[in-house]
Parts: structure tokens; C-alpha cells; sequence
């Protein structure tokens, strides 16, 4: 009994030893990174009331992942690779970040984004009052799932005999004839253009679940239906998962999975113009996504 309590006690420690590791490495990888945008917020005095925001929002991230054992739930390397899109893009300023999912990794999907607009959707009414206890400067909001996991093989093989799914008439804001479309989804979602689009939620692990389908499919939309010129990162987490895997492949299409790395997957989609929707419709046989 007593070496079983040692061993675990050890375990716990290890464990817990790795974590604080973990998220050292994950904020030094971060700072020593070369973005001198971040290290300049970091050093030198703001003069505006929204920039010192967002260097306080930025500090206390820091504090906050270099004091707790809890890390995010993606590995380094998974997070590595939306980290490199946010420090590449063209305007950093101006970079919208769409975060299906609430959780330990939030304020840092924040910080990194600290100069544009990060918006958290959550499914969780309790967890979401919990992450935003914690951190009350997170941009979020809680909303529902009109699918249920259980509902998703049908889902996935019956979409195509609704016109209003499909390219180029499928669309989101009050679409009720596509089961997949997210409808109620709060006024910025739509009115904002996303650069990228996080799906690491909502639960997707039983039967009754709301499951990834609809962001999945909805991200597709968005994507596509972009106004503006330049691509849409889109990243899928949990591809080990078959729905995760087949709904990703379905409306994402495997022609745009540019990287994968552990269980995500990372899709680059270019806005699809109306003269481009049918000539989609016509390579592809059956006006699908892909």
C-alpha cells in the first residue's frame, strides 16, 4: 500500500513537474520567437488606454501560465503551428480569430493575438461562467448546438438533398433548411471576417454531444464565402476522431490540408467567387464542397 501511494505520489509530481515545464517552454518558445511587435508592447510605454489593455491582458497571461500546473489541452507542436500563421500574417493588427471552444488554453490563444480580435464561442453554460471567472478580459459567448453526435453519420449522408447546404446557395445567419448551419450564432460572427477559425470544440466524445459538425461545416461556409482577398486558416482538433476526421475532409476537402502534426489538422481555403462556386460544381460532379 505504502509503495503504491510513493509510486503515485511520484507519478503526480513527475506529472505535474512536466506540466510547469510545458508551459515554460510554451511562453519562452513564444517570447524568444523573433516577433519584435510582441517584445516592443512588452518594453516600451503606451500611450493609449487600449494599448496598456493589451499589454496588462499580455502580462497577466504570462503570469498566468508561469504559476499554474494546468496547461493547454494541445500539445507544443500543435500550437506551434497556429502560433506561425498569427506571427506571419500581413497585418497583425487587424487579425480576426474565430476559437470554437472555451478552455486552459484561451487566454493564451488571446495573448498571442493580442493586438487583433480573438471571440470564444462555448456550448458549456457552467464551464463558460468558470473560464470567464478566471479570465474576465476573454471575448466570448455562450451559445447552443442545434445537432447531437448521434445524429452525425446521418447528417454527413444526407446534406447533399438540401439545396441550401450546397455551393453556392448555402449560407449560415437563419439558414433553418441545412441542419448543419449554425443560424443563431451571435451578430459579430457574422459580420466579421475571420483569418482563422479554431475547432477544438464543442464535446464531440458521446452520443449526445453536440459534435463538431456543424463548425466544421459552418467554417467551410465562412471560409468560401469570404469578401475579402486572402485565405482562411482553418484548424481542425481531435482528427483522431472519426467524425472530427470525415466532417473535415467533407467540407474542408483534403486538397486544402496543408499541415498535420498529432490530432490537428490545418486547412487553407480561399475565398470561392461566384464564377469559381460553378466551375467547383462542375469539376467536382455533384456541387459539393470539394
Amino acid at each position: 500500500m505504502f509503495a503504491a501511494a510513493t509510486a503515485a505520489k511520484r507519478w503526480f509530481t513527475a506529472v505535474t513537474l512536466a506540466a510547469v515545464i510545458a508551459g515554460a517552454l510554451l511562453i519562452s518558445s513564444f517570447i524568444r520567437s523573433g516577433d519584435r511587435s510582441v517584445l516592443c508592447s512588452l518594453s516600451s510605454a503606451t500611450t493609449t488606454t487600449a494599448s496598456t489593455s493589451s499589454d496588462d491582458n499580455l502580462l497577466s497571461t504570462i503570469l498566468h501560465y508561469a504559476t499554474t500546473p494546468v496547461t493547454p489541452q494541445q500539445s507544443l507542436a500543435e500550437i506551434r503551428i497556429t502560433y506561425d500563421v498569427l506571427r506571419r500574417s500581413a497585418s497583425p493588427s487587424a487579425v480576426n480569430f474565430l476559437v470554437f471552444g472555451l478552455g486552459h488554453d484561451s487566454p493564451m490563444w488571446s495573448a498571442f493575438n493580442h493586438r487583433g480580435t480573438t471571440l470564444f464561442l462555448e456550448e458549456d453554460p457552467k464551464w463558460f461562467q468558470i473560464v470567464l471567472k478566471k479570465s474576465p478580459n476573454l471575448n466570448a459567448h455562450s451559445i447552443e448546438y442545434p445537432t447531437r453526435l448521434v445524429q452525425a453519420r446521418d447528417l454527413l449522408s444526407s446534406y447533399r438533398s438540401e439545396p441550401y447546404c450546397l455551393p453556392p446557395k448555402a449560407f449560415l445567419r437563419g439558414n433553418r433548411r441545412c441542419r448543419l448551419a449554425l443560424a443563431d450564432l451571435p451578430r459579430e460572427v457574422y459580420e466579421r471576417e475571420w483569418d482563422l477559425i479554431m475547432i477544438d470544440a464543442p464535446k464531440g466524445y458521446y452520443k449526445e454531444a453536440p459534435g463538431r459538425m456543424g463548425a466544421i461545416f459552418s467554417a467551410a461556409v465562412m471560409a468560401r464565402g469570404r469578401r475579402s482577398d486572402g485565405p482562411t486558416h482553418v484548424f481542425v482538433h481531435d482528427v483522431n476522431r472519426r467524425v472530427e476526421r470525415a466532417f473535415a475532409l467533407e467540407f474542408l476537402c483534403k486538397k486544402n490540408l496543408v499541415k498535420g502534426i498529432g490530432r490537428l489538422w490545418h486547412f487553407v481555403i480561399h475565398p470561392v467567387r461566384e464564377g469559381d462556386a460553378n466551375r467547383t460544381a462542375l469539376d467536382g460532379g455533384s456541387g459539393g464542397f470539394c
